[in-house]
């Protein structure tokens, strides 16, 4: 079976080597970014060296519906198409090139969180169940028949690097079974139920600034959903930009006098931040100094 694979993230990466490994498939051409959109993914990965190792030619394009672009696919021998890991959306004319035989990948038990930044989604709503979902691409987002899913629990202090890592074993598990499903001629379809569908709003570096009035569990949730590989949770120090990536709920509510934002105390190992409701230790931070924050400093005014 011979594919095309269209994708630049670290889940692109994963599929290429499943396929690549599956001795009934072959990948004839991978379309991903130019380098120099690499900053269009927090996870960008250059999959070109392992495409080339698996006998595949590679195709950089920053627009998959582009005339260019709908040529070189349409000139390539191949049964499917795998998208996996390409945030734009594929057109009318890029659907037609391999009609009912393009297939998806989205890391939420679709229906329900369809859209942007599921992973962040599923930690800042408490999910406590998530899978990984393969299915085909329809004329909408996120909203063709269903393939096959993978769910797991999501645990009470999920990040969004243990989600991802969690979401890149699902993949594997249902890229297995899927291969070999579509190798033996067949082709599941599954229709998505409306009545539990929900959609997820796009989400942007700016979404990761602190309110250091939200109730310390809601920041730190906040931090967990948005940290590495993303672009992370942050707060301003005065003039410096300061970034969250770890931090944890810390007792003692009632024994600091102060307001939303202050810092209440600190050692050589981490320090303690004063919300709305309860109090939230800092663990790990980045900022261009490497100087933290005073004592009884306030965070989370920006410059002017």
């Amino acid at each position: 079976m011979k594919c095309i694979l269209v994708g630049a993230v670290g889940s692109t990466e994963l599929a290429l080597e499943t396929i690549a490994r599956s001795p009934e498939w072959s990948v004839e051409l991978v379309v991903t970014l130019p380098l120099d959109a690499a900053g269009r993914h927090s996870d960008f990965v250059d999959i070109e060296p392992l495409a080339r190792r698996a006998g595949a030619d590679v195709l950089r394009t920053t627009n998959i519906n582009d005339a260019e672009s709908l040529a070189r696919i349409s000139q390539t021998e191949a049964t499917f198409v795998f998208v996996i890991g390409w945030s734009q959306l594929c057109g009318e004319a890029f659907m037609a090139l391999k009609p009912g035989s393009i297939i998806g990948y989205h890391p939420a038990p679709l229906p329900r969180l369809r859209g942007r930044a599921p992973l962040a989604w599923t930690i800042l709503l408490e999910e406590p169940i998530t899978a990984g979902t393969l299915f085909w691409l329809g004329s909408g987002a996120d909203d063709g028949d269903l393939i096959d899913q993978q769910f797991f629990h999501v645990a009470r202090d999920e990040t969004a690097r243990t989600l991802y890592n969690r979401h890149q074993a699902a993949l594997e598990v249902l890229l297995h079974r899927t291969l070999a499903v579509l190798a033996s001629g067949d082709r599941p379809r599954i229709r998505q139920d409306e009545r539990y569908a929900t959609w997820a709003a796009k989400r942007i570096p700016d979404d990761g600034l602190i309110d250091w009035r939200d109730p310390a569990e809601a920041i730190d949730r906040l931090v967990r959903a948005v940290g590495r590989p993303y672009p992370g949770a942050f707060t301003w120090a005065g003039e410096e930009k300061l970034t969250i990536w770890r931090s944890r709920l810390a007792a003692g509510d009632d024994q600091y006098h102060a307001g939303p934002g202050q810092v209440i105390w600190r050692d050589d190992q981490a320090f303690a931040v004063k919300t709305g409701s309860g109090v939230l230790q800092i663990d790990e931070w980045e900022c261009a100094s490497g100087r933290m924050p005073r004592m009884h400093s306030w965070l989370g005014c920006a410059p002017r």
